[in-house]
């Protein structure tokens, strides 16, 4: 197969990855001829590898490691830059100047933009409002916040005193909200008064007042005036408006603390139970930053980077991540395709985004929408579209290079919120190909195990990561022996990360992910991964959006796949036929599905990924477990006794 994109050789010679390799290899006389050769040298000696990323990208550090790894055969349990002291927003406002550091733009057409230095300066004022709040090391600060320079500030803010930031966003509910920040009792709690989505206003106070009312460790509120100059907070106890908090002449100033220390509480999605409360460190989390921005995106100081997201998504904090590379980053509250799915493109148009940060959805749907981003508007600076939250069909990879742009590289990415990062990249020194991601992550030991737990190469199986590395989670919060951390990552290979996918590792070094292991399919005894046959029904241009699941059925499992059409359309006898040829023609007769239904709507979690989890448990009759974390939980009752499925 050939790539559908190489990078020309001028880009391979100035990439910061040729940078690194020529640094490597004089400092440990390493044999680095290429990509490949560099992950089997991460992998094979993680301690040269990260000590050799911390000096290439200067680390700001009170205090160097006295050892880069202790217990580096034990997972979890590895220690990573022992004896080191740092701070992780001090690596992320290095700069000091009258650049831009964030730009904000909503789908009101609002634009704001802060300066380096404005950053520094309000980082410390909040600082200040938390340290006058009562806030020090270890406590927790909590976000309930929509994609606001504000929620970048505080989150800043909150790391520089060695306090831990947790973050959702304001589609969450009052349960859906103390569900997550009732777990860790947040001292202070940070919120907007409204926020704009699809052309409405939605408020926040009347959540934010049950919150404070339910959590009875929070004991300030700060209001951020978003919508409102002037928000009516009277009726909330302890609240005060952002701009009144701190001092304006407060200096700022960086706690110095150990590699381990935690920075981040993120969450799992929730979709099977209470969400997890997954505990990151500052070192783990700033190492995978600066590898992922600087080495596999390389990411320039002055760069403007994007990246879709809410502040209750992993994405969220990788894009705050950027900073650490010099980059401006790009913030956008509000739909992406309203009142139309150019507004993202003519922005990326505008701000001269040198990286757009998307996901499978929205690509297919500026596709199916006509959109041709490259004829319509002037991408001269964009040079990456990097992708993630799902795998991404060949078909919209096409899609890209021929309406987007041609000379982009496009980056796939999967990891996910587990390991604040990911273990497969895009790479600027290597091709695209249609069918899989560039690269395995640098110092990630990623492998793919068959059903004997052995590694295997172009052959499905279990997504695995063999060896220790930095942003292995601390934990979960509260899990105070560890059990449900062991339980959830370690329990199925002992000393090695299960990640949960059904994958592939291919010859080329690059990976492919064909869906979540606990949504396989597995007719017949074969085990088909969803993304194989969601990849085929994206060619059917009647069908938005599909949802496949297993239905047990006569001592077996039979393949149900669940369609949303494009408005006005009916799921004829004739549209069933196309959509079967085609999954049957490019796939195998198992993963034909036995039926074909039209849902008015599907499932989807807040952050929009659709979830086959929760319509798997609907058609089955069994009880969907935290609906708070889902959108539109009242969809899960079209899936509930249907009568196609009951013969």
């Amino acid at each position: 197969m050939n790539p559908i994109w190489s990078p020309p050789p001028e880009r391979i010679a100035d990439a910061h990855m040729t940078r690194f390799m020529r640094f490597a290899r004089e400092r440990h006389q390493a044999p680095l001829a290429d990509y490949a050769a560099l992950h089997r040298w991460s992998v094979e000696y993680p301690e040269n590898f990260w000590s050799a990323l911390w000096d290439f990208a200067e680390v700001r550090a009170e205090r160097k490691a006295d050892r880069v790894l202790v217990d580096g055969n034990k997972m979890p349990g590895a220690q990573w830059f022992v004896g080191a002291k740092l701070n992780f927003a001090a690596n992320l406002l290095k700069l000091d100047d009258d650049s831009p550091a964030i730009i904000f733009r909503n789908e009101r057409g609002v634009r704001r933009e802060l300066s380096w230095r404005q950053l520094r300066t309000e980082v410390a004022r909040i600082a200040d409002g938390l340290r006058q709040a009562g806030v020090k090391e270890g406590d927790r600060v909590a976000g309930y916040l929509p994609n606001l320079p504000e929620a970048m500030i505080a989150m800043l803010a909150t790391a520089s005193l060695g306090a831990i930031w947790s973050s959702c966003s304001p589609d969450f509910g009052v349960s859906g909200v103390c569900d997550r920040f009732g777990q860790i009792s947040p001292k202070v709690l940070i919120a907007a008064d409204a926020y704009p989505y699809a052309g409405k206003t939605l408020d926040c106070l009347a959540t934010v007042k049950s919150v404070k009312q339910t959590i009875a460790s929070i004991e300030r509120v700060v209001i951020v005036p978003y919508l409102s100059e002037k928000p009516a907070i009277a009726d909330i106890p302890d609240a005060v408006l952002f701009p009144d908090f701190g001092s304006a002449d407060a200096k700022l100033s960086f706690a110095q603390l150990p590699f381990a220390h935690p920075v981040y509480i993120l969450y799992s999605s929730g979709t099977t139970g209470v969400p997890k409360c997954i505990t990151h460190s500052g070192g783990g989390a700033l190492l995978q930053h600066i590898k992922e921005h600087v080495l596999h995106s390389d990411l320039r100081t002055g760069d403007r980077y994007f990246y879709y997201t809410t502040c209750g998504w992993v994405m969220w904090n990788a894009l705050a991540g950027a900073l650490v590379a010099g980059a401006t980053v790009v913030l956008f509250d509000g739909s992406p395709v309203q009142p139309d799915p150019r507004i993202l493109w003519r922005m990326a148009a505008e701000e001269k985004l040198a990286f757009f940060g998307t996901s499978p959805r929205f690509l297919t749907a500026c596709q199916q929408a006509g959109v041709r981003p490259g004829t319509e508007f002037d991408l001269s600076a964009l040079r990456t579209i990097i992708s993630t939250g799902a795998p991404l069909s060949p078909e919209s990879v096409r899609y890209v290079y021929r309406d987007v742009k041609q000379d982009v590289q496009l980056a796939s990415i999967s990891g996910g919120t587990d390991i604040l990062g990911a273990f497969a990249l895009g790479c600027p020194l290597l091709p695209v190909y249609e069918t899989e991601m560039q690269c395995l992550g640098l110092g990630m030991k990623v492998e793919v195990f068959d059903e004997n737990g052995k590694p295997v190469v172009d052959t499905q199986g279990e997504l695995v990561c063999s060896a220790p590395f930095p942003s292995v989670p601390i934990g979960f919060w509260s899990d105070t022996d560890g059990s449900r951390f062991h339980a959830t990552y370690f329990a199925r290979y002992p000393n090695v990360w299960w990640h949960g996918d059904f994958a592939t590792v291919t010859s080329r070094g690059g990976l492919i992910v064909h869906g979540r292991s606990d949504a396989v399919l597995n007719p017949g005894g074969v085990r088909i991964g969803t993304a194989e046959i969601y990849r085929q029904v994206e060619k059917v241009s009647e069908v938005a959006e599909s949802v496949a699941i297993a239905q047990s059925w006569q001592n077996d499992v039979r393949v149900v796949l669940f369609v949303r059409l494009l408005d006005g359309l009916t799921l004829t006898d004739e549209l069933q036929r196309k959509i079967r040829d085609t999954i049957g023609r490019n796939t195998t007769p198992r993963h034909v599905p036995a039926k074909i239904i039209q849902a008015p709507d599907l499932p989807r979690t807040l952050n929009g990924k659709l979830t086959e989890l929760a319509v798997r448990e609907a058609v089955h009759g069994r009880p969907v477990r935290n609906t708070d974390a889902l959108a539109n939980p009242q969809v899960l009752e079209f899936f509930r006794d249907l009568p196609e499925l009951q013969r």
